[in-house]
């Protein structure tokens, strides 16, 4: 009875919202909603089996436009020319929607009264995720894709950045562990060595780097990494106070913060990347390749090591998880600089963060769709356990079963879920992957205590992994592949720094960026006995632009975390 209730309850709210419900047993009006999502991806199959209960339940239907070339000339394109779809993924861009004024806010649809859900989701996090705008008003454009997880956190492996590895490696070496950069290096050149081609006669490529479009961070960030700390972005932030009072090197500023790119620490980073050029490691065409290149190769299993972030190969680790290549997937590495690299320093990893809601990342709604109500109302509705059910988990007894109020999976329902092609026939990720999302542990009801992702639920994670990584990890002495970087420390008050808005340096970091994008790769490739002249002459170019984003992320940095801190 108190389940009816629950629902009846829920139904009431979402009918609330709804102003095209028609009268009572009549069906919702049907509408056809334009989706952007700013990553490439492909479309569903046209009889996907959640689609269709989206489409009987809520009366909509999606017609989908996934990125195709450059994400900042794709959104530009669309903001000159006002083309927006009703659901407004920006990816890594989103900032440039939003200060386009592409965007509704939806501060004017979600409350506590009208969207219960949806602020109980936000509540946690909304000094983080509130902003003001030029009139002083809140403004909310978007709800965090991922990070609003429920519970103590999970980290059963790394979702961010990291120095990759492929098994294979590790396990030809002896399970090594590889913590610094240099041993990391010596690791693949020795395996390259030993391994110049895999079983088909195909090279390996020791070292991979993207450097396309928005994803140059693989070719930037690492140097924030080697100096112990998690992904802010562009700069380097100098916490030597977990309580967060008294940090950096000059007392009187909380939160130092610096360029780093320009920085000696950096030029260490570089100049090993020009050595293992040198020697073969890394190939001339990583510089010049695409992001579906750079998939491709990662596909194929011969590309033994990278920096990226988990997130951004996903489809390149589901083609080898098909293909059961398990020996060519990847380990997350939290390295540090060797102490040479940095005056004898020991320098203690920190690549993961605690609790960091996706700040600006997912779905807004655009101010040019006609049923922002609509979308609001079907949210509210989908962070309902019965639809959190569906797109975590599928469909009950078809796709999992439940058991002693455990959520399970067979061998095979699980393989499905990390199946590409089943995946656009039964799942729904065009829409859940970037609409607000539970995540973490269920908390209440029967279910209270399972996970509501089936990768993370302990029965699966560890019962159902193949044998392979079972093998792997046991070599280790590890439970999980999370347990190769330490654990996650405290979020800091600022967040991560990259999370911050550019807009008012645009044009400064614009500059910035282009400048590091042409002469990094330079210097990689360069003789090295240009090196050191090359280094010098980058720092002198990049000085002026640097010295003005530097100037501005400092003062953005203390503001964010006065704001957060209610300073």
């Amino acid at each position: 009875m108190r389940k009816v209730l629950a629902t009846l309850l829920a139904l009431a709210m979402v009918l609330a919202l709804i102003p095209a419900v028609m009268a009572e047993g009549e069906a919702l009006e049907p509408v056809t909603l334009t989706v952007f999502i700013g990553d490439p991806g492909d479309p569903p199959a046209e009889d996907n089996k959640i689609y269709k209960l989206i489409e009987e339940e809520f009366g909509v239907t999606f017609e989908f436009e996934y990125l195709a070339g450059n994400l900042d000339e794709t959104l530009g394109v669309k903001i000159a020319g006002k083309d927006y779809p009703d659901l407004f993924c920006g990816g890594n861009s989103a900032d440039l929607i939003i200060s386009g004024g592409a965007l509704i806010n939806l501060l004017d649809y979600v409350s506590p009264e009208k969207t219960p859900r949806l602020w109980a989701h936000i509540e946690p996090q909304k000094a983080r995720l509130i902003d003001k705008d030029a009139e002083g008003n809140d403004v909310l454009y978007i709800i965090p894709n991922y990070g609003l997880a429920d519970g103590e956190q999970i980290v059963n492996s790394v979702g961010g950045p990291a120095f990759f590895i492929q098994k294979q490696v590790l396990a030809w070496a002896g399970y090594p562990q590889i913590k610094t950069l240099d041993e990391y290096f010596d690791v693949l050149e020795n395996f390259i060595d030993a391994n110049p081609t895999d079983e088909n006669g195909n090279p390996y490529i020791g070292f991979g780097i993207l450097c396309e479009d928005w994803r140059h961070f693989c070719l930037i960030n690492p140097v924030q990494h080697l100096m112990g700390r998690p992904n802010d972005g562009e700069v380097y932030i100098c916490v030597t106070d977990q309580n967060y009072e008294v940090t950096g090197n000059d007392p009187s500023v909380p939160f130092k913060t610096e360029t780093f790119i320009d920085k000696p620490y950096a030029k260490a980073y570089y100049k090993k990347l020009n050595e293992e050029f040198q020697k073969g490691l890394i190939d001339q065409s990583t510089f010049t390749d695409s992001y579906d290149a750079y998939i491709a190769k990662l596909s194929s299993g011969t590309v033994l090591g990278m920096f990226d972030q988990t997130w951004d190969f996903g489809s390149a680790t589901q083609a080898l998880n098909d293909a059961k290549m398990y020996e060519n997937t990847y380990v997350a590495l939290g390295l540090v600089y060797d102490p040479e690299y940095v005056n004898g320093a020991e320098i203690e990893e920190h690549y993961v963060n605690g609790g960091l809601p996706n700040v600006r990342r997912g779905f807004g709604i655009s101010i040019n769709c006609k049923c922002p109500e609509r979308i609001v109302a079907m949210w509210e509705e989908m962070l309902s356990e019965k639809w959190q059910l569906i797109f975590n988990w599928g469909i009950e007894d078809e796709d999992y079963y439940i058991e002693d109020n455990r959520l399970l999976m067979t061998e095979e329902q699980y393989a499905n879920t990390n199946n590409s092609s089943w995946k656009l026939e039964n799942k729904a990720d065009g829409i859940f992957t970037n609409s607000p999302k539970k995540q973490g542990y269920i908390l209440e009801g029967d279910l209270a205590g399972n996970c509501w992702e089936p990768g993370n639920q302990p029965e699966i994670l560890f019962g159902l992994m193949n044998d392979y990584d079972k093998e792997f990890l046991a070599a280790y002495g590890y439970k999980k592949f999370g347990d190769f970087v330490n654990p996650p420390i405290e979020l800091a008050p600022y967040g991560e720094a990259w999370q911050i808005n550019y807009d008012p340096v645009d044009k400064e970091h614009t500059k910035f960026l282009q400048v590091q994008d042409q002469r990094l790769p330079e210097m990689i490739m360069c003789d090295p006995a240009e090196f050191d002249a090359k280094w010098d002459a980058f720092v002198e170019e990049i000085g002026p632009s640097a010295k003005a984003f530097e100037d501005y992320m400092q003062q953005a940095v203390l503001a964010e975390a006065e704001k957060v801190l209610g300073k």
